[in-house]
């Protein structure tokens, strides 16, 4: 018989080689690129690209409920919406008042509890809070006056507003002929389960741990371990916990490797905005498909977004990327380990 440990090599081995089915994810992956691409070209079209953050954390909207229908999804969109601008905004306010790294740490837990009770409440999908903490720490790191604040919120909320319409679009075409997942948000059964606090905690404990120790080992852009953690903690079970995990660091070096390559070509704004929607389109075409295939583009993209609005040298955001991911994975699954320890749960 074949040992526990070849087993398991042979499952993470087939997880990250077995693509899922299709799903119609053409149709995501276009309210995706339309939602973030819009703004973006009209923002470089005016010379404001210093506005591309909040605009594309806001576009993020159109990311959920990929799998409902029009007016379900419109709903669940509209409850992320609402958190992803309050990201948004805790991390521009950091940035414009100064905020040092160990705050930043502070808002990264604080959002990551918001938006894991949200999550719960609310049935998010995609689940989790990778996105609220993305946004929390990437607008924490830019530059933002006192002044600008109320202008980089309002993008945000204009972004998300267009998100949500772009998604409601679909209801003027004729109807898809495949099944839809009902939407029935478990407010109050969320509310009242024994599980919900547990979850929130253990949730804001791996991006917080992710971030302090990326902190202290003074590894650049913190923040993404936190992202790799929220990644890593995010599943119904355990073992698919720790697939997961395997992914996010496999894709992650990938995805390294590719955007090391674009960005060596040293593409001028408007070709790197063009690819940066192609990037987004092609990561919700593989996101539900193949998770470490997804991380080969979400990488790159995720590295050219901060790219067009940071001066900090390729290789510098290349190896934080890396090692961020590295730390943030690691964190992610010895907490997942630890609690399940503590207090075992379905594996």
């Amino acid at each position: 018989m074949p040992s526990s440990d070849s087993t398991a090599l042979h499952r993470a081995w087939e997880s990250l080689t077995a693509f899922g089915p299709h799903g119609d994810a053409h149709w995501v992956a276009l309210r995706a690129g339309v939602s973030m691409g819009v703004p973006l070209l009209l923002l470089w079209a005016i010379g404001r690209l210093d506005l591309a953050l909040p605009a594309t954390f806001g576009a993020f909207t159109a990311l959920y409920g990929r799998a409902n229908s029009h007016r379900p999804r419109a709903l669940m969109q509209s409850t992320a919406a609402v958190v992803l601008v309050a990201s948004v905004a805790t991390g521009t306010v950091l940035s414009a008042v100064g905020a040092g790294e160990w705050l930043v740490v502070a808002g990264l837990a604080g959002i990551a509890a918001v938006a894991a009770l949200a999550s719960l409440v609310w049935a998010w999908h995609p689940p989790g809070v990778l996105f609220p903490v993305f946004a929390v720490g990437a607008t924490a790191g830019a530059s933002v006056s006192s002044r600008d604040v109320a202008l980089h919120l309002a993008v945000a909320v204009a972004t998300a507003l267009f998100a949500l319409v772009v998604g409601a679009m679909g209801a003027l075409t004729p109807a898809r002929h495949r099944p839809r997942q009902h939407w029935d948000a478990p407010l109050h059964a969320a509310l009242r389960s024994p599980r919900t606090a547990p979850e929130v905690t253990r949730v804001t404990l791996a991006v917080a741990l992710a971030a302090i120790v990326a902190t202290v080992f003074g590894l650049g852009h913190a923040y993404w371990a936190s992202v790799a953690a929220a990644a890593a903690i995010a599943g119904p079970s355990t073992r698919h916990q720790v697939l997961r995990g395997v992914h996010r660091a496999v894709g992650t070096f990938l995805g390294v490797v590719v955007a090391a390559g674009l960005l060596a070509l040293d593409l001028g704004t408007l070709a790197t905005i063009l690819l940066v929607i192609v990037l987004q389109v092609g990561a919700e075409l593989l996101i539900g498909r193949n998770y470490a295939v997804a991380l080969m583009v979400v990488t790159p993209l995720a590295l050219l977004m901060v790219h067009l609005g940071s001066t900090a040298p390729v290789t510098s955001l290349l190896q934080d990327r890396l090692s961020d991911t590295i730390v943030g994975v690691v964190v992610g699954l010895a907490v997942v380990v630890a609690w399940d320890r503590a207090l075992p749960r379905r594996r």
